[in-house]
């Protein structure tokens, strides 16, 4: 069990350094109904690559479609309002973003704090590459490679209601996967909330975020919020059930910003680790 692994690992150093818990036990074997903001979609095999969304097609039986044409991450922002967010107010080539993901390219130019280099190197060739998932660039330089956007979806038949819609992020010369995620939406007392899963071997890594606007008419998506719902949630999928045992990540936290620049659209999206900041991504987002 990686993801088991993982975890004491995290718990135990988390621990000896810090008073509040950074890692809590939420759930421990229930359906998948009793969590549903987490993507309960694990990796069958130690190797998640660009291919898993095909993998899991074959497991579901639904309609596969790779790099599907006209496809967002939602089906629309209009699922995440609610008390606290307007999508009316957003820029509508924000929205187009992210309703319409597949008609933009993106490049990535990463700004990593020098004090989690060394150990991000040692994750990266330990871990994220033998694992095909989560393998950021480390400098401009390895961004230049150039990023490979695409989305590819599962639905109940050819042009049907899509169920499943996998980003995924590659290196444009080798097809290195750098991110697999899986975009969902969710609805509680009357919020909208994007929960994104990614994949491990047993298990998946969800990323639950709250959505607010910026000003300008941008959008923010962010797992610090006074909301209940919002967070990171690391979680073993029994294969043979489908119970859920999952930990609340509270060390962990991200904060997307999506903002229309003229023609063209920009991002940083950020994260922090034990409140320490240790990540922004510099998305240039432009037109195909």
């Amino acid at each position: 069990m990686a993801a088991a692994a993982a975890v004491v690992a995290f718990r135990s150093l988390a621990a000896l350094l810090f008073r509040d818990a950074q890692v809590e036990l939420l759930a421990e074997a229930v359906p998948p109904e009793r969590l549903p903001f987490v993507v309960p979609l694990a990796a069958r095999t130690a190797y998640v690559g660009t291919g898993y969304v095909k993998e899991l097609a074959g497991v579901l039986g639904g309609h596969y479609q790779p790099d599907a044409a006209d496809v967002g991450i939602v089906a629309s922002l209009d699922e995440l309002a609610g008390p606290t967010f307007d999508p009316g107010g957003v820029d509508p080539l924000v929205r187009e973003f992210y309703e319409h993901t597949t008609r933009f390219a993106l490049d990535i130019v990463p700004h990593w704090r020098l004090w989690v280099r060394p150990g991000y190197l040692l994750y990266r060739s330990l871990v994220a590459r033998p694992l095909g998932q989560a393998s950021v660039p480390m400098n401009q330089r390895e961004a230049q490679r150039g990023v490979r956007s695409r989305i590819d979806t599962i639905s109940d038949a050819p042009g049907g209601v899509v169920s499943v819609r996998g980003w995924i992020r590659s290196f444009v010369d080798t097809d290195e996967p750098i991110y697999v995620g899986i975009y969902t939406t969710y609805r509680r007392d009357g919020h909208g909330y994007v929960s994104v899963g990614f994949p491990v071997p047993e298990g998946s890594f969800t990323a639950t975020l709250a959505p607010a606007a910026r000003p300008g008419g941008g959008l923010v998506l962010t797992s610090r919020s006074d909301l209940e719902q919002p967070g990171h949630y690391l979680t073993y999928v029994d294969s043979g059930s489908g119970e859920l045992t999952t930990l609340a990540v509270h060390g962990f936290a991200e904060r997307l910003d999506v903002w229309a620049d003229g023609a063209e659209l920009r991002a940083e999206h950020a994260f922090a680790l034990f409140g320490m900041p240790f990540l922004v991504l510099e998305y240039r987002i432009r037109r195909k």
